[in-house]
């Protein structure tokens, strides 16, 4: 099923949670919302589960209007962070509860919602639970367990707020690569609420940047992260080194140092900050053309990846390099020693 959301409007009293957002979400898609504490990402999911109502703008599930049906008739299955299961049930019951408290009318027979449940709990491969309570289950195992139930009603949308956000970092590597393969084998519209971008990068077919209410981008997430459409998205996705600027005839100028600025051609002497990605910066022992002189102040290793950051003279900030591993024995970089730090790629963003 597909989702559209037109110029939505919220406010709590003075506060602007979403401000004339619309979005489309394709049938199939896995998407994220992204952003910081407050940006209005997870107003925008309980709307479009029916959990609150907009002050202004439609909801619309396959072009039909949904704004004002009750939460019970939009058929959606809703995982929320801290699991929300019945701790007086079992497994079993806990997955079946939304087939059991159907209108007797609609309520399925015992055998099919047995076989239904035992298939699910297949499905998330925790059918040996069946009989467990929550207490003794894994904080993964009950989040696998929370998105069987949700998945029990057979809903055409599944809506998720920060799925693994009460989990630790090994736990939540392993449910979002699983829940990845999981959306691959199913195809249900699917839209999770997260504030980790590296989350949203490995699982989303499409990430939707949300900042103060609006929407900053909306792309794949080879498209925000190499292609920021503005300061805030290059700033919140990834690591990134900035460096105050002027613009003068396509190049920006950072003290005595400059950056090639093609895309302000004509713009003439206008503040800018230059973005810098850790791992488009090359180190060399001897100057070149385009080099920024630097000493080694630390360095670090995160796997595979040498975290380096560097003295310099063009700010008082740090300058922070990321290099593969192998390259450190083909340089110093033992503190003090002397470098030239070159950047092979950067943005410039003007500013207002």
């Amino acid at each position: 099923m597909s989702i559209q959301v037109r110029n939505l409007h919220k406010h709590f009293g003075n506060f602007t949670a979403l401000n004339n957002v619309s979005l489309d979400f394709p049938t199939g898609e896995l998407v994220a919302l992204l952003g910081p504490s407050g940006c209005g990402k997870t107003t925008l999911l309980r709307i479009i589960a029916g959990l609150e109502n907009p002050d202004a703008g439609n909801v619309l599930f396959h072009g039909e209007d949904a704004t004002n049906v009750h939460v019970r008739e939009r058929n959606v299955g809703f995982v929320f962070q801290h699991y929300a299961l019945f701790r007086h049930m079992t497994v079993f019951d806990n997955v079946a509860f939304g087939l059991t408290v159907r209108p007797k009318e609609t309520r399925p027979t015992k055998e099919f919602i047995n076989k239904r449940v035992h298939e699910l709990l297949e499905l998330v491969q925790l059918d040996w639970l069946a009989d467990r309570y929550p207490h003794q289950l894994s904080g993964g195992q009950r989040q696998r367990i929370a998105l069987a139930r949700a998945l029990a009603v057979e809903p055409k949308v599944l809506l998720l707020d920060e799925p693994f956000g009460a989990l630790d970092a090994k736990v939540r590597k392993d449910l979002r690569r699983w829940l990845r393969r999981l959306h691959d084998e199913l195809h249900i519209t699917s839209i999770f609420v997260t504030h980790d971008q590296e989350e949203a990068m490995e699982v989303a077919d499409k990430i939707v940047v949300l900042n103060k209410g609006q929407i900053e981008q909306i792309g794949t997430p080879d498209d925000i992260y190499n292609n920021p459409a503005s300061p805030f998205v290059y700033d919140f996705i990834g690591q990134v080194n900035l460096f105050h600027s002027r613009v003068n005839n396509g190049w920006a100028h950072i003290g005595d140092y400059k950056l090639p600025a093609p895309e302000h051609n004509g713009v003439d002497d206008h503040a800018a900050i230059a973005y810098v990605r850790p791992h488009d910066i090359e180190l060399s022992e001897q100057p070149s053309d385009g080099a920024i002189a630097a000493q080694v102040a630390h360095v670090s290793t995160a796997g595979s990846v040498l975290r380096i950051e560097l003295q310099h003279q063009l700010n008082s900030d740090v300058l922070h390099v990321e290099l593969p591993r192998a390259q450190e024995r083909s340089l110093n970089l033992s503190v003090g020693a002397r470098v030239f730090a070159r950047p092979t790629n950067s943005k410039i963003f003007l500013q207002k």
